[in-house]
Parts: C-alpha cells; sequence; structure tokens
C-alpha cells in the first residue's frame, strides 16, 4: 500500500487559492443567501453576548461594580491618574419621592408607561438630530441608561446601540419599575469617581440622599447628563437653568412638594403622565409653593458631552 501523498509547499498555497475562487464563486452566485446567514452570524454574536444571568440576578442582587465603573479606573490609571470609586446603596424606600420625581421629570417622562423603549423620543431625536446635523437631541430613557451602564461602554458604536436596546427589553420584562429606578439612581455616574444618590448627596451637599431638599434634588437631577463637567452645588448658569426647568415640571405635574412634606419619604407609586415637547412657558425660578399649573412641561435640554446623556 502506498502511502499518501503530502502536500508541498509549492502546491499548498495553489490548493488555499483555489478554495477560495471556489467560495467565491459559490457566494457570487448566491447573494442573497450569502446575506441571510451573515446577518444571522451578526444577530447570533449578539445574542450570545448579552449577559442574561447578570440581567436575572439583578431582582434580587445588589451589584458592587459596573463596566462604567471599571472603565473610567482604566481611563485613570491609562492617565496615571489614581481614581476611588465611592458608592453607597441606599433602599428606594429612605428616598423621599420628590427626589426621585426630580429625576424622572429630568431624565425620562414616561418611565412608568413605556416598555423600555421611548419611540416618540426616538422619533423626536431623529428629526432633530438629522435637522442640525449633529447629535443635539437624546432619547435615551432610565432603563438604556441604566442598561449601558452597568453592562456597556460610552461607545457610541451601534453594535453597542444594538446590546443596549436588547439589555433594555430583557430588563423591563424581569424587573419592575421600581426596583430598574432604584438600580438607577444607586449606580449612576455624579461625578469623578462618584456614582450613586447616596454617595453624591454627601459629596456635594454633606448629608444622606434621605436627608436631600427639593432645590438640592432638582440640582442632582440637573446635571445627570454631563456629571464629569457639571458640579451640582455650583451655581453656574447650567445647573440654574435646568434646575429650573425640573422644578417647573415637577410644578406642571402637581409634584412639587410643600415644604413640610420634604422630611417624609416615600416611593414613586403613582404613575407620572406623559409629557411631550410642545410649549414651553416662563420656567420659575425658585422651589414653588402654590404654583399655578402650566398647561405644557417644558423640555430639559440635551448635553450630549456626558457620560449618562440621552443617546
Amino acid at each position: 500500500m502506498s502511502e499518501p501523498e503530502i502536500p508541498t509547499s509549492e502546491q499548498q498555497p495553489t490548493r488555499t487559492a483555489s478554495a477560495v475562487k471556489t467560495v467565491w464563486a459559490w457566494v457570487r452566485t448566491h447573494k442573497f443567501t450569502t446575506l441571510l446567514l451573515l446577518v444571522a452570524a451578526f444577530v447570533a454574536y449578539v445574542i450570545l453576548s448579552i449577559p442574561y444571568f447578570g440581567i436575572l440576578s439583578l431582582g434580587s442582587e445588589n451589584p458592587r461594580e459596573t463596566a462604567l465603573m471599571r472603565q473610567r479606573l482604566a481611563e485613570a490609571d491609562d492617565d496615571g491618574k489614581p481614581l476611588k470609586i465611592t458608592q453607597t446603596w441606599i433602599p428606594i424606600g429612605r428616598i423621599p419621592k420628590y427626589v426621585l420625581d426630580c429625576i424622572v421629570v429630568a431624565e425620562d417622562g414616561t418611565f412608568y408607561e413605556h416598555g423600555g423603549i421611548d419611540w416618540f423620543e426616538v422619533q423626536e431625536s431623529l428629526e432633530k438630530n438629522l435637522e442640525e446635523g449633529r447629535a443635539a437631541r437624546g432619547a435615551s430613557t432610565i432603563t438604556q441608561q441604566l442598561a449601558k451602564n452597568l453592562f456597556l461602554s460610552t461607545s457610541k458604536d451601534p453594535l453597542r446601540k444594538l446590546r443596549e436596546v436588547i439589555i433594555t427589553v430583557l430588563m423591563e420584562r424581569t424587573l419592575e419599575k421600581r426596583r430598574i429606578l432604584e438600580l438607577y439612581v444607586n449606580l449612576i455616574e455624579w461625578g469623578r469617581g462618584v456614582f450613586g444618590i447616596e454617595a453624591a448627596s454627601r459629596t456635594y451637599f454633606g448629608k444622606s440622599a434621605s436627608a436631600l431638599s427639593l432645590d438640592e434634588a432638582a440640582r442632582l437631577a440637573a446635571v445627570i447628563p454631563s456629571p464629569l463637567r457639571h458640579r451640582p452645588d455650583a451655581d453656574s448658569r447650567y445647573v440654574l437653568r435646568r434646575k429650573a426647568i425640573v422644578l417647573g415640571r415637577l410644578t406642571a405635574r402637581r409634584q412639587a412638594p410643600v415644604l413640610e412634606q420634604e422630611e417624609e419619604p416615600s416611593s414613586p407609586t403613582e404613575q407620572l403622565p406623559q409629557e411631550r415637547d410642545t410649549a414651553v412657558p416662563p420656567l420659575p425660578q425658585e422651589e414653588p409653593s402654590a404654583p399655578a399649573v402650566p398647561e405644557q412641561a417644558p423640555p430639559v435640554p440635551a448635553d450630549t458631552s456626558g457620560t449618562n446623556p440621552g443617546m
């Protein structure tokens, strides 16, 4: 019996080239099938990269770190600047309702109504951004922002956005709105190394989030889109303008608490009415006590330069 022929070094490239030509000829004659296979492979890759067990664990476990925390530590290490992460968990039942309301009206007015994606805001955002030729307006909901902070990064690539949408839908189907909001306020970035509302409250106002005033709550909500550029305890034009808009929205929804109510924390049990950006009435400049109710709630301007922005 003769031994099998072993390809020589000259024969090997010839066979490889022949195989490539064969595959390319098949692709050219089966273009649609090839396209379907590529799409299927891409979808499979995205699906397999989703952290299913991590999402399921959120119902009973409080995450100790997030993808954004790890990203910030890596960035600090690359820059040679030491960074300490400060984050302290506080149960949502200890956070006053008006504090939670400030965050909801500032970041996601229809949080209690949508299923994770606010398609109206997506449409408005696309139209606005196409009109101005830049990312002038974001459309990410609270759940989308949480998905990005927990599992992804601040990257703008389409693949990251697709994974964000899938994770968002899974979180909405797995967790209650109250739990999503609790995770959000405890994990989002509020400054360099500052994560969560308890750490932010103590860093900027020297008190627990359970003792925040309405003014302080509105200030914290005001800087969420750009926490590395703006401090909530500063009287900058940006902070004062956005704080006034947040208070104006609370007034429009009749959610601005009277002074004696600020000491009584409660949970966000009632649903917030849906608002749309149509008319922009004059904004109140101070905390309202017995305000008149405007016809429309003014929109909070988008700031896409930070880490918790709309898109």
